[in-house]
């Protein structure tokens, strides 16, 4: 045996069960229990299953049907999720385009101010004052 696994005892309808796992598994294991646990009595509170063997399979079935229903929901709001984000990258993608396609508008540098003619004139360089 495994020097890393722990035996842990868990309890079903008040039997008890010695289970090996991993460590970090602990947790999880003794959940699964419970909730094991709690649908096995929850069948034999109604009483229309009898004998333990067939209450644990009732409780698995019922509990593997859970599971596949989830399974089976999961995709679909994965698939949404990846849906509406194809389109904002396809919003974005167009938009980056239609920014490269227009061309920026160049600036032309201002126009020289107009000077006055008489002032044009003191500025002649050849000029003596």
């Amino acid at each position: 045996m495994n020097d890393d696994l722990l035996q842990v005892s868990i309890k079903i309808l008040e039997k008890e069960y010695r289970i090996a796992c991993q460590p970090q598994q602990q947790d999880d294991l003794q959940t699964s229990a419970r909730l094991l646990d709690q649908r096995m009595r929850e069948i034999h509170k109604h009483g229309r299953v009898i004998g333990t063997d067939r209450i644990a399979v009732m409780a698995a079935l019922n509990i593997a049907h859970e599971l596949i229903q989830l399974q089976r929901a999961r995709p679909t709001l994965d698939d949404a999720s990846a849906q509406r984000l194809e389109r904002l990258q396809l919003q974005v993608t167009t938009a980056l385009a239609r920014a490269a396609a227009v061309p920026e508008p160049v600036s032309e540098p201002p126009p020289e101010p107009e000077v006055p003619t008489a002032l044009a004139m003191l500025d002649a360089g050849d000029e003596r004052v």
